[in-house]
């Protein structure tokens, strides 16, 4: 590991802040503060936004959670927490780009605004993506044709966290199917160090080697997550990572 980072980086001394500073953008984290599970004020915030730069990302798309029966979030609530957390981050110093998107549940609510075309909280621009998750137990019984229909939108649809949906577990033929059918997936870094689960890290070993992986991200949502981060650079994995052709680096 060691060996890569430097020749990836040359001779530099610490080389979570280069490994992170590579990757440049960090595009799923709850760090907006008040909306979801993650932060929870903003002080807390800019706290969490200290640490991701001191880490070496040099800008944030933050993605609460958006849920039809528990996270009503709406892209002007989202935007004015931005706008405010910017504010805040700029008295206190912080260089850290940011910007903001949403981590959508894939329910009846997201099917709804989709088929009534309303404007949905993407990334990457005129790219246009699109961050959804599902259940991490039952296995979605819509999820192709939800993604036919964020495709019809003009989406990108981007699967957060593959690797912690266990009802795939024991069925990566069918996380290469999605893949094949136009989801991106991005890869929790944290998996990498057995954060979530030892079945989690399984799957993020095996994405990596295979070349699944389009987008890293942190899904920090507080302090602990953050500290973690710093184990990554201790997975082998994380230089296998770095070699891929990471969508994060275009960002």
């Amino acid at each position: 590991m060691a060996s890569f980072l430097q020749k990836l980086f040359g001779r530099r001394n610490n080389a979570a802040e280069l490994a992170f500073a590579e990757l440049g953008t960090d595009m799923h984290s709850h760090l907006l503060p008040g909306l979801d599970d993650g932060s929870e004020s903003v002080e807390q915030s800019v706290e969490l936004l200290q640490a991701m730069e001191a880490l070496g990302y040099r800008k944030l798309v933050m993605t609460p959670h958006i849920m039809g029966d528990f996270y009503r979030n709406t892209p002007s609530g989202v935007h004015a927490a931005l706008s405010q957390l910017q504010q805040a981050a700029t008295a206190a110093g912080c260089t850290v780009e940011l910007a903001c998107a949403a981590e959508y549940y894939l329910d009846e609510s997201l099917t709804r605004k989709l088929a009534a075309g309303e404007q949905l909280l993407s990334f990457g621009g005129d790219k246009r993506y699109l961050l959804f998750e599902t259940s991490y137990i039952n296995e979605p019984f819509n999820l192709q044709e939800a993604v036919f229909e964020m495709k019809a939108a003009g989406y990108q649809p981007v699967l957060a966290h593959p690797e912690r949906y266990t009802y795939l577990y024991g069925r990566f033929a069918e996380l290469e199917r999605i893949r094949e059918g136009g989801v991106l997936l991005q890869l929790n870094l944290n998996s990498l160090v057995g954060y979530y689960s030892s079945g989690a890290k399984r799957v993020a070993e095996k994405l990596i080697d295979a070349g699944l992986v389009d987008f890293a991200g942190t899904d920090a949502h507080n302090l602990k997550h953050t500290n973690s981060l710093q184990r990554v650079l201790q997975s082998e994995y994380v230089g296998k990572l770095l070699r891929l052709p990471l969508l994060n680096r275009e960002l």
